[in-house]
């Protein structure tokens, strides 16, 4: 059974170019035209993935994934013609877990859907990987055959790119990670443009999991360097 992609844009056009590619790479493509229609195929079918659009009638695409991530935890790539920083980091704070802007390479895009899938499937699979250990660091708890972290005994919720970082950090405490290799190793390609990615998706797992963001005790910035996992002197 082939997987399922909803395609939002409010360019109709854009939207039948869309499905005619994702449909060429063995996808199944549902498709909406803003962004309450969106949640309403949500709501009812199987999405795997969503690449939505961000300037749109009725519910703009950001007010759409903040919506989307209160329940679910699917990949999300936000399209848009906007390409300065600050909008991608907009678009990164809101939930989405990649961003491309438009116009866009098809084979780019193509490569970007069956990367996000990839990491989506590799870590929503209880089953995947031999390790069936924990990670113990102060306050938290990784559980590497689950792939899910615990803050304070609650489950902390994560996108599948969140999990992916912090699958990186737990497993190797205390070590300083550049904002270029964390790119390449979550989302397994090269970019010349990564520490802003990057910061967002650190910004956002530090409001999920530490007692103040502000002043964090776990995901701490090495300036010059990079980010890293400190570690804790009493384990629990």
């Amino acid at each position: 059974m082939s997987e399922c992609i909803l395609v939002v844009d409010d360019d109709r056009a854009i939207v039948k170019a869309l499905g005619i590619l994702l449909e060429g790479e063995g996808y199944e493509v549902l498709k909406a035209y803003d962004g309450l229609q969106a949640l309403d195929i949500l709501s009812s079918h199987p999405v795997r993935l969503v690449l939505i659009d961000v300037m749109m009638p009725k519910l703009d695409g950001l007010s759409a994934v903040m919506r989307i991530r209160e329940k679910q935890n699917i990949p999300i790539i936000v399209l848009s013609a906007k390409s300065e920083d600050t909008d991608k980091i907009l678009g990164l704070s809101m939930g989405a877990d990649d961003y491309v802007s438009k116009p866009f390479n098809p084979q780019e895009l193509a490569a970007r859907v069956k990367s996000q899938l990839r990491r989506y499937t590799l870590l929503g699979d209880i089953h995947a990987g031999s390790r069936a250990d924990e990670i113990k660091n102060g306050r938290l708890l990784y559980r590497t055959d689950e792939r899910v972290l615990y803050a304070d005994g609650e489950a902390v919720r994560l996108t599948a790119t969140e999990t992916r970082i912090i699958d990186l950090f737990m497993r190797n405490l205390g070590r300083v990670f550049p904002a270029e290799e964390i790119y390449r190793r979550v989302w397994e390609e090269d970019s010349f443009a990564s520490e802003n990615t990057v910061m967002v998706h650190i910004r956002r797992i530090r409001e999920k999991l530490e007692l103040n963001p502000k002043e964090p005790e776990y995901l701490k910035v090495v300036w010059g360097i990079g980010y890293k996992m400190e570690k804790q002197e009493k384990c629990n």
